[in-house]
């Protein structure tokens, strides 16, 4: 392994200066960053969840760079990506939490939080979370480049290389992109064909289902049989175990959060509500108790990570090191930590104690590690961002409550820290991806992390308006805003306050992850798998078992780099693309008139055959591609 890491060169040599930080980049990634940002603030307030921005971001920037400028420059491509990609992660952060405030608001429990305080508080979140993935970037994305896959720095990285070489590898990421859009748009554009199909087990009072999207099985094949199985082993563990569980034997029992019998929450609204209900916060906390024993075992290379960035502090971007191995100089990184955790203190518009700014820097250490070592696992889209974010607001509200800080001034500071910690997991996340894709094309990492740190600061500036906007428009926690993730974390919050929180749930959780531990299992892609809805694992799990079959059939195991990786990266790309575009038709009102459901509607007969057709697509790019590549190099050696 050791000989591996050791061999690999980036695309763009350490000594080769080209194009990177320019003022085309900066400004194109700045323009993505604010309409990524938007748009996504809109797709999670209504679904409850976002699309990752980075390969969208390339694809754009490759396109307006390479095509219309002419100029032949990976690396500026990539820091558009890099910049643009942060106002997604930023407004990933916001919405899961904030609009709680808003709701608060309409109760009368607190006045509606002003554009300053929204600001400030993304801000400070977004430049931590860059900041906190900074000295982690030699232990995670360079010591472990092999283990950790990162499947959408990859696959971003496959993108713009596969637009700068041309040929057989263009036409597979493009020809990934052309049928997922194709897909998506009839999945969630035309709505002809269901996103989700599925089959109810009356006899275990549970359901197998599977989303009918590219992305998923992209991401699938990327990360391989090995982590998708885990998160398939989470799925089984919450919806075949947990939820038959449940239902069995709580029968006529009503257990808080639900306000009605267990066998009528289920007679009414399926395996799905109890899911909803109970397995998130057992999923909450053994995600929390991952992260913990994730961060426990990763503590001696933090470690020696720290170590060796603070005895180079005084060489840090100086003589003697590596163009690609320069980061920021620690110095900056630590007084902008201290400096940031000062000011949420101290700013009258940040409702937080000093001793919630304390549990700010522990926490946002702490999640923001998990966070990017999670991201490497099963990629920033599927990076379980809210659950960090209740166990969060777990901890917090109960301190505060501790401490006396209670009623409507605690809530908010506990939502306040939520956010923050929330924003920080989602920003590490998006940069330790970032500078993944970076780390392939032999991008500067200092570079990046000031485009990072753009990036953060300029969604920062915009993402207040737009939460106030769509407030006015529709409002929060209606039918179309349904803010279902602030809506948990206010249910939450008060469920501490008020002293019924069901921790009984929360410690199945953590005490099912040490079980996980015991077994010799990674905790974290299994517990993202009972955390996330079981179709999500199915899906992504068909993915796996396509490369496992297609590396069984292969004399070149494991390519990286064969067209199964390149026609799934742009499968990803494609759909990431196109949610963008259907966010901001949605925006704008137009949606309504591309939906076809009412005259046209296949139903789960239409969704079995998609998904069919999706998996047979994979297969022939992946053993097709993977047999002339083989043949190919046989005959260069012979």
């Amino acid at each position: 392994m050791s000989e591996k890491k050791e061999e690999f060169r980036p695309y763009i040599p350490a000594e080769k200066i080209t194009s990177e930080f320019t003022f085309t980049s900066i400004f194109m990634g700045i323009i993505l960053a604010v309409v990524f940002g938007a748009a996504n603030a809109y797709l999670g307030l209504r679904v409850g969840m976002t699309v990752s921005a980075s390969i969208p971001a390339a694809v754009i920037s490759m396109g307006v760079i390479r095509v219309i400028m002419r100029k032949d420059s990976i690396l500026e491509s990539n820091m558009v990506q890099t910049v643009g990609s942060a106002g997604e992660s930023l407004a990933a952060g916001v919405i899961f939490t904030m609009p709680a405030l808003f709701l608060w608001a309409k109760e009368g429990v607190t006045e509606t939080p002003s554009m300053i305080s929204i600001t400030l508080i993304a801000l400070c979140g977004g430049m931590l979370g860059v900041l906190f993935m900074i000295p982690l970037r030699n232990a995670l994305i360079v010591k472990e480049h092999g283990v950790l896959p990162y499947p959408e720095g990859t696959a971003c990285a496959e993108v713009l290389l596969a637009g700068e070489e041309g040929g057989s590898s263009a036409k597979s990421v493009f020809m990934g992109m052309g049928l997922a859009a194709v897909f998506k748009f009839l999945v969630d554009g035309f709505k002809v064909i269901p996103g989700v199909v599925s089959a109810n087990i009356k006899s275990l009072k549970t359901e197998l289902s599977a989303e009918v999207y590219p992305a998923l099985i992209g991401v699938g094949y990327i990360c391989g049989p090995k982590i998708s199985s885990y998160m398939l082993a989470g799925g089984i563990l919450g919806w075949f175990v947990f939820i038959p569980a449940i239902a069995t034997f709580g029968a006529d029992t009503i257990i808080y959060p639900g306000t009605d019998t267990i066998m009528n929450i289920y007679a009414e609204n399926g395996a799905s509500a109890l899911w909803s209900y109970y397995i998130r916060y057992i999923g909450a906390g053994m995600v929390a108790a991952g992260g913990i024993i994730s961060l426990i075992k990763s503590m001696p290379l933090i470690v020696k990570t720290f170590t060796g960035a603070m005895k180079g502090i005084k060489n840090a971007g100086g003589e003697g090191v590596k163009r690609t191995d320069q980061d920021m100089n620690m110095k900056v990184v630590i007084c902008g930590v201290v400096g940031i955790i000062l000011l949420i203190w101290l700013l009258p518009q940040i409702p937080v104690s000093l001793v919630g700014a304390i549990l700010i820097a522990l926490f946002g250490f702490f999640f923001g590690a998990v966070s990017s070592r999670m991201v490497g696992l099963v990629g920033s889209s599927n990076n379980p961002v809210s659950g960090m974010s209740i166990a969060t607001l777990l901890f917090a509200t109960l301190v505060l409550k501790l401490s006396g800080d209670t009623g409507a001034h605690g809530m908010i500071g506990a939502i306040s820290i939520g956010t923050v910690i929330c924003i920080i997991a989602a920003m590490a996340g998006d940069t330790s991806q970032d500078l993944k894709t970076g780390y392939i094309l032999g991008a500067t990492p200092k570079r990046q992390q000031i485009g990072e740190l753009i990036g953060a600061f300029v969604a920062a500036l915009t993402i207040g308006g737009v939460l106030i906007l769509l407030d006015k428009a529709w409002g929060f926690g209606t039918t179309e805003l349904a803010a279902p993730q602030a809506t948990l974390m206010k249910m939450i919050v008060e469920g501490v306050m008020d002293g019924n929180l069901p921790w009984t749930l929360v410690f199945i959780g953590i005490f099912t992850a040490v079980v996980v531990e015991i077994l010799g299992i990674p905790v974290l892609p299994v517990a993202i798998g009972l955390y996330l809805p079981l179709e999500l694992s199915t899906t992504i799990m068909l993915g796996g078992i396509i490369r496992w079959f297609a590396d069984s059939k292969s004399k070149n195991k494991n390519d990286e780099a064969g067209s199964g990786v390149l026609f799934c990266s742009g499968m990803i790309a494609g759909e990431g693309l196109v949610g963008i575009i259907l966010a901001v038709l949605a925006v704008i009102g137009i949606d309504s008139k591309i939906d076809l459901s009412e005259s046209v509607n296949l139903g789960t007969i239409g969704g079995i055959i998609l998904l069919a057709v999706m998996i047979g697509c994979v297969a022939y790019f992946a053993m097709h591609k993977k047999a002339l590549n083989t043949n190919e190099k046989e005959k260069s050696e012979e």
